[in-house]
């Protein structure tokens, strides 16, 4: 392999560091071996696996599924600017869920009494 191939692909646990997706590149790894990244929809399993420019990277993430395009290999882990060059994040927008809790967190008349709910109740009791 020549320099100019070099520069076009990258390992992808080396890449995933790069483009601060992942916090360190034993972490990049571990998600790489434990199959949770797909590229060109096909799974990996080896982190020394290479990425060029182009390809198209899905990664699972807790409850996230995050569809990213390599634009560029990295030369250095860099500030966040510069690692958001590196990728194009196709990932579909979330759709707000209808289940939502409530903003009060609770419901009124259920659970402890607030201490506004206890004057009240002392007020109505008529003990000041």
């Amino acid at each position: 392999m020549g320099l100019d191939a070099q520069a076009t692909v990258q390992r992808i646990d080396k890449w995933l560091w790069f483009t601060r997706l992942i916090k360190s590149r034993t972490l990049a790894a571990g998600l790489v071996a434990e199959g949770k990244v797909r590229l060109n929809r096909l799974r990996l399993e080896k982190p020394s696996q290479t990425v060029k420019p182009g390809d198209v990277l899905t990664i699972a993430m807790g409850t996230r599924v995050r569809v990213i395009e390599v634009v560029a290999t990295g030369v250095r882990r860099g500030p966040a600017l510069e690692a958001q060059g590196l990728y194009k994040d196709l990932t579909p927008p979330r759709e707000p869920t209808s289940d939502a809790a409530p903003s009060s967190g609770r419901e009124a008349g259920s659970g402890r009494p607030t201490k506004r709910d206890r004057r009240l109740t002392d007020r109505l009791q008529g003990s000041d």
